[in-house]
């Protein structure tokens, strides 16, 4: 993905202000070289950080006519507006090994053994992985595919065909599960025992 941002020569928090209220974003750009000041136009923003790709991939910034890659690497929103305060991206390139959140996209659900022969329910437990890579074999994503997922089951990241360049981060903690398979609870209806009418406690007229 692409976007264009521009030099911010001004700093500090009333210039920030003022570029907020201009429909502009201030930001930074760091890592391999000096940190660059930068602005972005609010509204390309926010409608590119609304696609799940600008979060997890390498992306191409224009800047003064140069093409640099970059990650996103952090961001401010305002508490209950729609509007982004500001970016942080990072320069990258094919040497640098970086870790990023990727997200999980489950395939094939409804064919499996699972849901289509057992009916059960597949819960999505773990929704993205933290990974380390070469910035340039970043995924956007990474694929589970539950085609082959059986009652019972449940999924862990061993269960993943991850590429060899691409490696989990758990920090000493154990690897996340990922998915597991449940069976469809029955639903009983016990039905309210029935009480014999004896008369009594009636009212004689």
């Amino acid at each position: 993905m692409k976007f264009v941002a521009f030099e911010r020569s001004l700093q500090g928090t009333g210039a920030s202000r003022r570029l907020r209220t201009a429909g502009k974003v201030p930001g930074i750009v760091y890592g391999a070289g000096q940190p660059a000041m930068i602005e972005v136009d609010h509204n390309a923003l926010y409608h590119a950080m609304r696609n799940e790709a600008f979060h997890s991939s390498v992306l191409d910034m224009e800047l003064n006519g140069q093409n640099t890659k970059v990650l996103l690497r952090d961001y401010q929103a305002h508490p209950y507006k729609r509007q982004v305060l500001h970016v942080d991206f990072q320069r990258v390139d094919a040497t640098t090994r970086i870790t990023k959140k990727v997200p999980l996209h489950f395939v094939n659900e409804a064919e499996s053994p699972a849901v289509k022969q057992d009916k059960c329910i597949i819960n999505h437990v773990t929704t993205a992985l933290e990974i380390e890579c070469l910035a340039e074999q970043l995924p956007e994503f990474i694929t589970v595919d539950l085609a082959n997922a059986v009652k019972g089951q449940i999924i862990n990241v061993e269960d993943l065909n991850l590429a060899s360049h691409i490696k989990v981060l758990t920090h000493g903690r154990k690897a996340p599960t990922i998915a597991t398979v449940v069976e469809p609870v029955e639903e009983v209806i016990v039905a309210a025992p029935v009480v014999a009418d004896t008369g009594k406690g009636k009212k004689k007229k």
